[in-house]
């Protein structure tokens, strides 16, 4: 049930009993005597509690269950209890008992009193979760509205309640009647005893229903930590399985999504923005939930991270945006969702579209550095659209190119599965945008090694070439995977303890403050160490003169970029061909003449004349593939 129609609900129960204009106090209605409280903020924010409280969430939220006496509320509450307190996450129960031997000792059991008990129980549970804790209450609560009460309380607040029914028959709970309180009933001598002599109203859209009949209680309260990570309450309990959030939708909202996009208005994408709709459908911008609005994109630019809603920020160095002409924005002004279109094929809706300006210069200055069309991705940023559309994306399928390549484009969620299956207990990522000689692959031979000797039992490398649009001189994927697979088949890598994939990106040449992209993708697929290789997103000035970034920073930068915590970052060592055992080492500055450095310029030099270089440097077949290549484009240039 969505939160508008049970507030709805609510709001029906509250008209129903009259309780906008009485209240309920000492086990009757009462008209209301308090008629000049005014409530006080407090000047602590959440965020600032779920500091306080150690957490970077805040996770405050109730737990309602509910169901017959001795349906297991209480075990599974106080076990539940247990593990979040286990876990650094502040929770607290409040059981029926224990609470009417306190704070509810003057009420019985009269239907006026249960009402005003779980009110009572309510605000309590309130101030609760908003102070950051997690709630627990159980108690038998039998009747529907004053369990919407209780939602209401804490709807109007803005904190997360949660309905959980323990659905355990009724002869179940007679069974393990421990406080011999069934037998009394049946015998008269307890009058409304629910189950007995008073109904139990089931609840008709719980949050979650558990049933405990052949359960033990650790299988029960499963369930429930379960729910509360499915509603990114509390954190998963094994990192390893924690997935980020998809923007596909799939069974009856997909089909229903199709047939209104034919009735939307439309944006036809080009080849470019669909690499980006599919970046963030599958989760590598995660939490992204679509293309930039305009205060994320400002943080984004100023401040290369995201402040999410308790206050705890994440890496985001670069704009995810749509770009639009002026014709096209004016056509879709009003708008509440847009169609967007690639050849011809509708892929995705845009919602709750918002246009603003696309300020070119200060998007390039801020995010290359430079404002030059001669730089190929501010060329293309130059010749896009003066306005930008955010918002919320629904997408209806999985991206696909159709080149022969797709199986190799794994998400996020994929990758970290693959990752659990080779029961990895260290991923390191190597990316790259160009061919692997001896010289990388002696850099993760290194990597492995040393995550070994740390006491890591099986490390596993996710090699993930660029996919994504690149400048026109770059060696094309197909090439660049076939030319890897090369390596991986000669055993240079070990192919068992690798994984081989695909990064969606496009390329954009924006170097340290495009190496934080890079990181905080392979972050969200699930990698906790990082490879940074020399000028990993550089390319040489458009005036000439040399490189436009220094080929060191994007490593330095790398060690304290905010946001990317849960990563570290491994320092690129320089290796060259050591002439005096004939294969690729680490640079030893004390016989530097020892060592040829093997330019990009030199290699395709020697792949476009077919020749050979020197043996060590790169797997024979990997050269094969990389030589054809480039004598394949010499002799197409001779033709012209």
């Amino acid at each position: 049930m969505s939160l508008e129609i049970r507030k709805k609900k609510v709001n029906d129960t509250f008209e129903k009993y009259n309780i906008g204009q009485w209240g309920i106090g000492n086990g009757r209605l009462c008209a209301q005597v308090a008629t000049n409280v005014v409530e006080q903020k407090h000047q602590v924010s959440r965020a600032k509690r779920s500091k306080a409280l150690g957490s970077r969430e805040f996770r405050g939220s109730t737990v309602w269950f509910t169901g017959l006496s001795g349906a297991g509320k209480t075990s599974i509450a106080f076990a539940l209890e247990a593990y979040l307190v286990s876990k650094g996450i502040p929770a607290y129960g409040l059981d029926g008992d224990n609470i009417r031997t306190g704070l509810n000792k003057n009420l019985g059991f009269t239907k006026e009193d249960r009402e005003e008990n779980i009110r009572r129980v309510a605000e309590v549970a309130k101030l609760f979760a908003d102070s950051g804790v997690v709630c627990l209450c159980s108690f038998v609560s039998p009747f529907a509205e004053d369990r919407e009460v209780a939602r209401r309380i804490h709807i109007d607040s803005d904190l997360p309640f949660f309905e959980v029914f323990i659905d355990t028959p009724l002869e179940v709970c007679e069974q393990r009647d421990t406080k011999g309180l069934y037998k009394k009933a049946r015998d008269g001598q307890i009058k409304g005893f629910t189950g007995i002599t008073q109904e139990y109203e089931r609840p008709m859209s719980p949050e979650l229903v558990v049933q405990t009949v052949g359960r033990t209680i650790e299988e029960s309260t499963m369930e429930v930590i379960k729910l509360l990570e499915s509603q990114e309450i509390i954190p998963r309990c094994d990192d390893k399985t924690i997935e980020v959030e998809e923007l596909f939708i799939y069974g009856n909202r997909l089909s229903s999504a199709q047939d209104e996009a034919e009735s939307l208005p439309q944006i036809n994408i080009t080849d470019l923005d669909l690499q980006w709709v599919q970046v963030l459908s599958e989760g590598w911008a995660y939490p992204l939930k679509g293309f930039m609005r305009e205060h994320e994109y400002l943080q984004a630019l100023h401040s290369n991270c995201l402040t999410l809603a308790d206050g705890s920020s994440v890496n985001q160095s670069v704009p995810v945006v749509l770009p639009v002409d002026t014709a096209t924005k004016d056509r879709l002004a009003g708008a509440t969702a847009i169609t967007l279109r690639h050849a011809g094929r509708s892929v995705a809706i845009l919602r709750s579209p918002e246009f603003y300006p696309h300020r070119k210069q200060e998007r390039c200055c801020r995010q290359f550095g430079i404002y030059h069309t001669g730089h190929p991705y501010i060329k293309m940023i130059s010749e896009s659209g003066d306005w930008l559309v955010g918002g919320t994306l629904e997408v209806f399928e999985r991206i696909r190119w159709n080149d022969g390549l797709d199986a190799y484009r794994l998400t996020p969620n994929e990758l970290r599965r693959k990752f659990r299956e080779l029961q990895a207990d260290a991923v390191f990522a190597f990316q790259l945008r160009n061919p692997i000689h001896n010289g990388h692959a002696l850099l993760m031979q290194d990597t492995q090694r040393q995550l070994i000797e740390r006491g890591y039992k099986k490390p596993v490398l996710l090699l993930h070439p660029l996919g994504g649009w690149t400048k026109d001189d770059d060696v094309p994927l197909e090439v660049r995977i076939n030319q890897h697979l090369a390596v991986l088949s000669e055993g240079v890598l070990d192919p068992n303890a690798t994984i081989l994939a695909i990064f969606p990106s496009p390329m954009m040449y924006a170097g340290p403050t495009e190496v934080q992209w890079h990181a905080k993708c392979r972050m969200n697929a699930g990698a906790n160490h990082y490879i940074v290789g020399r000028d990993p997103a550089g390319l040489p000035h458009p005036d000439g003169g040399g490189d436009l970034y220094d080929p060191r920073h994007g490593a330095m930068l790398l060690k304290g970029a905010p946001g990317l915590i849960d990563l570290e970052i491994i320092p690129f060592r320089v290796a060259a061909y050591d002439t005096s055992v004939g294969k690729m080492a680490f640079f030893d500055p004390t016989r530097k003449e020892d060592f040829d450095f093997i330019s990009g310029t030199r290699m395709r030099g020697l792949a476009k004349s077919g020749k050979e270089p020197p043996k060590g440097f790169m797997a024979p077949t990997a050269w094969k593939i990389l030589s054809e290549y480039y004598q394949s484009l010499k002799s197409k240039m001779d033709t012209n």
